[in-house]
C-alpha cells in the first residue's frame, strides 16, 4: 500500500486514512457551556420559568472554578458574542463567566435566546416530579417521542429540532466566529441528535451525561452545512461537590 506524508502532523498513514486535519478556514466555532448545578436539579422541582431559582452556592463554585481555568488558558479570548438561554441558572452562569469571555478588559453583554431554553414543561413548572408523575404520568420518550411532558409542554419530538435548530442559526449567524453560549444538558443532548444525525431508535434519554459547567465544542463548515465535534463534556477542573 502506498504511503503518503500527512501535512498537518508530518507523519506517515496509509493513503486513503482519515486523519485528524487542521481546523476550516472560516468556520464558526460554538462553545456551548452547560449551567452549574441548579436549585430545581438537588430540589426534584421541575425547572421551567416558576420552578427555577437559580444555581446553588455548588453550582456558582462550578462556574467560578470553569471561569478560573479559562482565564488562565485564555481559552475562550477569542470569542464574540456570548449568548444565554433565558432561564435564571443558565443566565446566571453566562454572567460568571463573562471575564473569561472575549479579550481581556472587554466584558461581553449576555444576549438572551428564547430557543436556548430547556424544554418546556408547560403546566409542570415549578411541581415537583412526583407531583407530575401523580398528575399527569410521564412520556416514555423511548417509545413515543411525540408525547409532551405536560400539558402546554413539549415533546422531545418537538424540542429537538427547535433546541438545535437555534444553535444552528447561532452558527449561521456568526461565520467565521466564535460563540459561547449558556445552556442546559437538554440542549447539548439535541444538537448531538440533531448534529450526528443519530437515528430515533438510539435516541434514549440518558444515552450522554453532561456535566455542570461542561463545555462541549462544535465547528460548523457553513459552505458545507457540516457540523465537527471537537470536544464533548470537558469538566477539567470543575469540582463535584
Amino acid at each position: 500500500m502506498s504511503q503518503e506524508t500527512s501535512p498537518d502532523h508530518g507523519r506517515s498513514a496509509a493513503a486513503g486514512v482519515l486523519r485528524i486535519f487542521a481546523p476550516t478556514p472560516g468556520a464558526t466555532r460554538i462553545v456551548l457551556v452547560r449551567h452549574g448545578e441548579a436549585v430545581c436539579n438537588v430540589s426534584g422541582v421541575v425547572g421551567g420559568p416558576k420552578g427555577d431559582t437559580g444555581l446553588t452556592e455548588l453550582g456558582r463554585r462550578q462556574v467560578g472554578a470553569l471561569a478560573g481555568r479559562l482565564v488562565r488558558t485564555g481559552e475562550l479570548r477569542r470569542a464574540g458574542p456570548l449568548y444565554a438561554s433565558p432561564l435564571p441558572r443558565a443566565l446566571e452562569t453566562a454572567e460568571l463567566l463573562r471575564p473569561a469571555i472575549g479579550p481581556e478588559g472587554l466584558l461581553p453583554v449576555v444576549r438572551e435566546e428564547p430557543d436556548l431554553s430547556e424544554l418546556r414543561p408547560g403546566e409542570a413548572d415549578g411541581m415537583t416530579w412526583q407531583q407530575v408523575i401523580d398528575t399527569f404520568g410521564l412520556p416514555d420518550w423511548d417509545i413515543d417521542a411525540d408525547g409532551p411532558l405536560a400539558p402546554g409542554g413539549e415533546s422531545w419530538d418537538t424540542f429537538v429540532p427547535r433546541a438545535s435548530g437555534c444553535v444552528r442559526s447561532l452558527a449561521e449567524r456568526h461565520p467565521g466566529e466564535m460563540v459561547v453560549a449558556a445552556v442546559h444538558a437538554g440542549v447539548i443532548e439535541a444538537c448531538l441528535v440533531a448534529f450526528l444525525g443519530v437515528p430515533p431508535e438510539r435516541q434514549r434519554r440518558g444515552w450522554v451525561r453532561i456535566g455542570h459547567a461542561s463545555l462541549t465544542t462544535w465547528e460548523y463548515v457553513g459552505d458545507e452545512a457540516r457540523w465537527i465535534l471537537l470536544g464533548f463534556n470537558d469538566t477539567y477542573g470543575v469540582p463535584t461537590a
